[in-house]
């Protein structure tokens, strides 16, 4: 395994973000679990430092795409232009051929500009006019969006946020992490100072150990009462999918790895769901009056018995 390796990515992240241990192993987990990330936040929150700092310490290319409501599908994924010297047709490949790829407020472009993505995410190809190209193997994307701020945007349906992993939110920090980001940027960003320590075929072959991590019987039936207790909540109206519980799975499996582990604990799981449920389950329109989806994964969490860890192992 790659635990030591996996150290000092963590460690040279947390060299440039400062206080948000949790939020960065959980993106480390999504890159190893072959997912996709969602940040929500308030602009200025570091979002877009933390994308770079990723990529560069993974030694990947790093690619920024601006949604906007005139952004088109061609725009993200390339196109075939006409060359008038050559006088043919030549690919252009668009941002999307990158490693880790940063969506800024992918809620601004149009539900067709979102769309473009999906293949991307999803079947890590990406289809220019009839061709059809592979992704990266390490693609990676991080997409942003503001969760108070509604004018002008496209809220991205459910069949997009089930594209996501994990929904994360960074938040405001203490006094004393507000200090040390005060001293930490005062002179030189420390971003500049960010050297590879993993590449992208270490990556890339971490991705297949994770798939590897042992899940016991008792953990999976752990997984599937989770599930199923999302589809039966009474504040619940769509619960979780099939696919949302293979990535429950995964999701774990890279929890456990990250961790040094050859098997995955309860404690795993556990870790994982709310930044894996609560942008998954839809409420029904009485429950989102009174409660927020969060909560409604609390109470699941809670309700459902956990396995003893001598049955896990």
């Amino acid at each position: 395994m790659g635990y030591q390796k996996l150290e000092q990515l963590l460690a040279a992240i947390n060299r440039v973000i400062v206080g948000k241990e949790e939020q960065i192993q959980l993106l480390v987990a999504a890159l190893l679990a072959r997912g996709h990330v969602l940040l929500e936040d308030l602009p200025g929150m570091g979002k877009t430092m933390l994308a770079k700092t990723l990529a560069q310490a993974i030694g990947g290319e790093f690619r920024r795409i601006q949604f906007t409501a005139d952004l088109l599908p061609s725009d993200v994924v390339g196109l075939h232009y006409f060359n008038p010297r050559t006088s043919e047709f030549e690919l252009r490949r668009g941002p999307v051929f990158a490693d880790v790829l940063l969506a800024d407020e992918i809620n601004r472009a149009t539900p067709r500009t979102q769309s473009g993505l999906l293949e991307c995410m999803e079947e890590r190809q990406a289809t220019i006019e009839g061709v059809t190209l592979p992704l990266p193997p390490a693609f990676f994307v991080i997409a942003t969006q503001n969760p108070i701020e509604s004018e002008g945007t496209y809220p991205l349906p459910e069949a997009q946020l089930d594209r996501f992993l994990f929904r994360l939110s960074l938040g405001y920090g203490s006094r004393a992490e507000a200090r040390e980001v005060l001293r930490r940027f005062r002179s030189v960003s420390p971003l500049e100072q960010v050297e590879p320590v993993l590449g992208i075929e270490e990556i890339s072959a971490m991705q297949q150990e994770v798939k590897a991590v042992h899940v016991s019987e008792a953990v999976e039936d752990y997984v599937i009462d989770l599930v199923e207790a999302t589809r039966q909540h009474k504040a619940v109206e769509v619960g979780l999918s099939p696919r949302a519980m293979l990535a429950l799975v995964r999701s774990s499996q890279a929890i456990a790895y990250l961790k040094g582990r050859s098997y995955v604990l309860p404690d795993d799981v556990k870790r994982v769901v709310p930044a894996l449920f609560a942008h998954r389950i839809v409420l029904t329109m009485e429950a989102e009056l009174h409660v927020a989806e969060n909560e409604v994964v609390a109470e699941i969490l809670q309700s459902v018995p956990t396995p003893v860890e001598e049955g896990v192992q």
